[in-house]
């Protein structure tokens, strides 16, 4: 006679304050503004973020293992959750100029975030699919919110694309199914070592369509092409969304699953090596001709996705801490450069890099909040993205792949130059006339910006303020279910 599951809702108590959020937006938008239900969403986002504390070393389970709130879910969920902090501020400022000002825009935001928590939670392939589509979903109809002929086009795009992303990925679900007999992380981890050959041949397809699926969520190259459409079509703040929070989220999932479930199974490592390092070059080729500050920064988070996916291909032990360490500085610096062009550019779509000259003489404090987070993006010390890169270069190099470490590291010389060009025409005089910016400097922004200039400073000076709590072995051993 079969068991009902054990249902305990302590696991899922980060995500069910976060749900709670979307549900106020959605229920009481007919009678409050927009602004209190963004400071609403803010309190239930902190609120989470608390919550987290409180299941730290507990490694607790729900739904017969479908759900982990174990340290590695933890970690990732605070990351996803400072990345939603960041964007409600963000969009205090910037909302009712993107024409996005209305309670649905924080409900589909909020519902997003949901399925992102889901991801990070997540102890089966179906739980994971659940996030991964409510996450989605979400942020198609996010991009196209604005109803601007930009937004709209890209947002079609998007959705068009992510498709035909999912469904590879869950025809990639049934065939690691079909091959291992079960969905749970840690079943298809010990079965994935013991298979026949005719299964192994399965498990191999599966993981491969899997990797495919994920490729398109995270932007590897060739799968990229939607990424700075859609960045640029979008509003800014949605943009900063999709660059961090769906981004991080996406990482989460392929951490559970290639890091855990499929970390023994063959050919997908490979496969992945060439897709990073076609990201690698792809991203930052085309960075360097792009005169669009917005766009520019869109290629620029593909090349960080291949930066970022070589952290896979380590340890599960190494990759994990690296993976997770870096996430984290990739979405304060990230997020800080986003929120500064939001503050400043006149439209949505963006701002020239030359728009940039002079802007030490206008608004110092953004020319230097940005400087850093540019100098950090582009691997300089003392700042975070230093140490970031280092460890994810050093999880890939200590497991065998020494010429993907190469071509990252020459690659990395690359991008100084469109990181470095628009940080020199900061500080340089302008001898046009004065330059009209937009919104100027606003307090939840520059909130924002200060969070992330003091995090990726703080974090370069002193790593283990956040690697100490990344870098324990048993969190990423208890990954792989071994």
């Amino acid at each position: 006679m079969l068991q009902p599951p054990e249902v305990t809702l302590t696991p899922l108590l980060p995500v069910l304050i976060v749900l709670a959020g979307a549900l106020s937006s959605t229920l009481l938008g007919f009678w409050v503004s927009r602004r209190t239900l963004t400071f609403i969403n803010l309190g239930a986002t902190l609120l989470s973020a608390l919550s987290l504390g409180t299941l730290w070393n507990r490694g607790v389970s729900s739904f017969g293992g479908s759900l982990q709130a174990d340290n590695a879910a933890l970690l990732l969920a605070f990351v996803i959750l400072t990345g939603t902090l960041m964007t409600l501020l963000v969009t205090l400022d910037t909302a009712w100029r993107a024409r996005v000002s209305f309670p649905e825009f924080d409900a589909m935001l909020m519902y997003a975030v949901t399925g992102c928590l889901l991801i990070a939670f997540s102890g089966d392939l179906i739980v994971m699919l659940i996030g991964l589509e409510i996450m989605s979903l979400s942020s198609y109809v996010l991009a196209t919110l604005q109803g601007s002929r930009r937004a709209e086009e890209s947002g079609l795009k998007y959705f068009l694309l992510g498709a035909a992303g999912s469904a590879v990925l869950i025809y990639g679900i049934a065939f690691v199914y079909g091959a291992t007999g079960s969905l749970n992380y840690a079943a298809i981890s010990e079965k994935a070592s013991v298979l026949t050959p005719e299964n192994t041949g399965i498990l191999v397809g599966g993981a491969l369509l899997l990797l495919c699926g994920f490729a398109f969520k995270v932007a590897l190259a060739p799968f990229h092409q939607w990424t700075p459409d859609v960045y640029g079509g979008a509003p800014t703040s949605v943009s900063l969304f999709l660059s961090t929070v769906v981004k991080v989220a996406a990482f989460a999932g392929m951490l559970r699953v290639f890091g855990g479930a499929l970390n023994g199974a063959p050919g997908w490592h490979s496969v992945l090596q060439v897709l990073i390092a076609a990201t690698l070059i792809i991203g930052n080729l085309a960075a360097l001709r792009q005169m669009n500050f917005k766009r520019m920064l869109a290629y620029s988070a593909v090349a960080h996705t291949g930066f970022l996916a070589m952290a896979l291909l380590g340890t599960p032990q190494a990759g994990g801490a690296a993976l997770t360490y870096y996430l984290l500085v990739y979405t304060l610096m990230t997020a800080a450069a986003l929120a500064i062009v939001a503050a400043l550019q006149r439209g949505e779509e963006g701002m020239n890099i030359l728009d940039l000259r002079g802007l030490y003489y206008r608004h110092p404090a953004y020319a230097v909040a940005l400087a850093v987070c540019l100098a950090s993006l582009a691997g300089l010390p003392p700042f975070a993205g230093f140490f970031g890169k280092y460890l994810v270069f050093q999880a890939a190099f200590q497991n065998g792949y020494e010429w993907l470490s190469v071509l990252a590291a020459l690659t990395s010389v690359a991008a100084l130059v469109y990181y470095l060009r628009p940080a020199m025409l900061m500080f340089m005089p302008d001898r046009t006339p004065a330059r009209e910016y937009g919104l100027g400097q606003r307090t939840p922004t520059t909130l924002t910006v200060a969070l992330g200039v003091v995090g990726v400073t703080a974090l370069g000076l002193l790593p283990n303020i956040w690697y100490s709590w990344v870098a324990n072995p048993a969190i990423w051993t208890l990954l792989v279910g071994r």
